[in-house]
């Protein structure tokens, strides 16, 4: 089985309110992003912490799992944890994503899950021209390790820490944009 780890679990300080719940073409982010990861996976589970009742409204009506990140503030590491621990025995593997990037592509999550398969290489990555990005897949075999990450880093230290481990998905185009700011979702709109 191959999960979905959506993290959607952050404060929002840049943005000034909860921007997962921010309208996107009508549609709030973290459902644009939900969509796509759901459209590729087997189970999706969505990692909520920060204005979770919002967040969860957002996602009404998906067949979606929720677990609770109640460290969310203490960084990203905390978000990847609770999304591995609700997986873990469960899951071959599970592909990360974040709540905040709505251009994520159902496409290319097949990819890097077909990547996988034909490498078994335990960690597969997204690279845009050359440059690192979401979604990333871990293979279970590496689900103690990323429990054990803390700060605010994600699957990044998993990959930095033993490259050979690292399967690449190279796609030519700039990486979805993350929603850090008004301006980010303004630039989206446009």
């Amino acid at each position: 089985m191959i999960a979905g780890l959506l993290l959607a679990a952050g404060g929002a300080r840049r943005f000034g309110a909860q921007k997962l719940v921010a309208p996107l073409g009508g549609t709030p982010i973290v459902r644009h992003a939900a969509d796509a990861l759901r459209g590729a996976v087997d189970e999706l589970v969505v990692v909520v912490g920060s204005d979770a009742p919002v967040v969860r409204e957002a996602l009404a009506g998906l067949d979606v799992r929720f677990v609770e990140n109640v460290d969310w503030a203490a960084g990203l590491s905390t978000s990847l944890r609770t999304g591995v621990a609700a997986v873990e025995g469960r899951a071959d593997a599970a592909v990360i994503a974040l709540g905040d990037q709505p251009g994520l592509d159902s496409a290319l999550v097949r990819s890097v899950i077909a990547m996988w398969r034909a490498s078994r290489q335990p960690i597969i990555a997204t690279r845009y021209r050359g440059n690192r990005g979401h979604p990333v897949l871990v293979d279970r075999t590496l689900f103690v390790e990323a429990k054990q990450i803390t700060g605010d880093v994600g699957a990044r230290l998993l990959m930095d820490r033993d490259p050979s481990r690292v399967g690449y998905v190279d796609v030519d185009q700039p990486a979805p944009r993350d929603v850090d700011r008004p301006a980010d979702l303004e630039a989206l709109e446009q």
